[in-house]
């Protein structure tokens, strides 16, 4: 295969993809090993018959389609990489006369990655953001420790109380038919969660261990299982036992427990050290987020629209996947919204926009100034995703291959010139503290 770059001008590259005659041939031949089995053919057995008798049948040019299809998908990706070419969108492809026997010419129009001339990139005004951690985060960060290594104790004695786990026998009917997922026995409950429908925790505050309750709630109209919403139902329950939450005092012991250290001295001033790094690395994340918001009111950009439909298309997976965690799928998500498809993607549509652009000019300061990614830089990228996924580098950048492992040096080179600019940038006071100190 020989690629021929023809003209790279306004964000448009053309080229030409030109076959021989003998590939082309080789992927007819696998077009057809392939293919034979699709085709009946009378007096052969499906899938037997010879590959010049089904082109009788169906025409020389069957296997065309399916033949140049298999060489592009592997030589495209190929060219782009050969003549450099960040393309944004999926290419227009013009296939020239197709004679067997003769080299293949495919015409291909890409758009580019747009290049624009960026300004007002250095001494942006970022509003300084130095947030402080106090002696009562410590505190607050230690009884979060304090509270993960709570234990349950059963208490005897006394009523039920909010707050209390309680461990239950439950059989739930609607008008006296049993339902699907209504029973279960020793049951840990903590009252005052929430976790049961709205009701029913509440009925069980001020009973006994070994007492009996009958609960009668309302399953509520927007309730996951349709067969269940809206409709009231009794939970014939028995308490077990009565557990109350014992948390550990905060102190040497604890530290030993939880972590390497052995005093709580030691403990408190490593949660500080964390909590000041967190701090730190969020306060810093919000300056450069207000210094790229900047750096797009400075610079009008016109992005491709290709570009905004594929980042609509991305923050449409994400949403897809943060949903699934909430164990909801998009579907649902529309439904409850009473929104279409549509809808979602022109919600997003703007936020896209802004996305492209901002991803546009921060490779137009990678340009200006030079930035590269180091090999060393490169291998450290390739690590934290290997690591990621349990697979080494070489796994990696076998499955990649060497078109997507470039993206790993763009995120690289953007990282460092949103570092470049941050530090370049005026950090200046909120106004109402510059308003203050007159």
């Amino acid at each position: 295969m020989n690629t021929n770059l023809i003209s790279k001008e306004n964000n448009i590259a053309k080229f030409t993809l030109v076959f021989t005659a003998d590939e082309f041939e080789d992927a007819i031949v696998d077009a057809y090993k392939k293919n034979k089995d699709k085709f009946s053919i009378d007096g052969f057995r499906k899938g037997k018959a010879p590959r010049k008798i089904i082109e009788n049948n169906y025409g020389e040019d069957i296997f065309y389609d399916e033949a140049l299809n298999g060489l592009l998908n592997k030589a495209y990706p190929e060219a782009v990489v050969e003549l450099d070419l960040e393309v944004v969108a999926n290419p227009q492809l013009e296939v020239g006369e197709v004679k067997k026997g003769e080299d293949v010419t495919v015409n291909a129009t890409v758009q580019l990655f747009p290049e624009v001339e960026v300004k007002n990139y250095k001494n942006l005004e970022v509003t300084k953001v130095a947030s402080e951690v106090t002696d009562a985060d410590v505190d607050a960060d230690l009884e979060r420790i304090q509270k993960s290594q709570a234990r349950l104790e059963t208490v005897e004695g006394r009523k039920t109380q909010d707050g209390d786990t309680v461990v239950i026998d439950f059989d739930g009917s609607i008008d006296g038919k049993h339902f699907d997922g209504g029973k279960a026995e020793n049951f840990e409950l903590k009252l005052g969660s929430g976790q049961f429908i709205p009701g029913f925790e509440d009925q069980l505050i001020g009973k006994e261990a070994g007492e009996e309750v009958e609960v009668r709630v309302t399953f509520p109209e927007n309730y996951n299982a349709k067969d269940l919403a809206g409709k009231d139902a009794l939970f014939e329950t028995k308490i077990h036992e009565i557990k109350v939450e014992v948390l550990p005092e905060i102190d040497d012991d604890l530290a030993s427990d939880v972590s390497e250290f052995e005093t709580l001295a030691e403990l408190k001033a490593d949660v500080k050290k964390n909590l000041e790094k967190n701090a730190k690395d969020r306060d810093e994340a919000q300056m450069k987020n207000e210094l790229l918001d900047k750096l797009c009111e400075v610079n009008e950009v016109e992005v491709p629209a290709a570009m905004v439909e594929e980042e609509i298309d991305r923050m449409v997976n994400e949403m897809n996947q943060q949903l699934a965690y909430q164990g909801l799928s998009l579907d649902q998500y529309m439904q409850l919204l009473g929104q279409t498809i549509n809808d979602v993607r022109e919600g997003a549509r703007e936020d896209a926009k802004k996305r492209v652009a901002m991803r546009i000019l921060i490779r137009a300061v990678v340009a200006k100034e030079g930035i590269e990614a180091t090999e060393a830089e490169l291998e450290e990228e390739l690590q934290k995703f290997a690591e990621q996924y349990g697979q080494s580098i070489d796994q990696v950048k076998k499955v990649m291959g060497e078109e997507n492992l470039r993206f790993f040096a763009e995120d690289v080179k953007t990282r460092k010139a949103i570092d470049f600019m941050f530090d370049n940038a005026k950090l200046v006071e909120k106004k109402e503290e510059a308003e203050e100190s007159k």
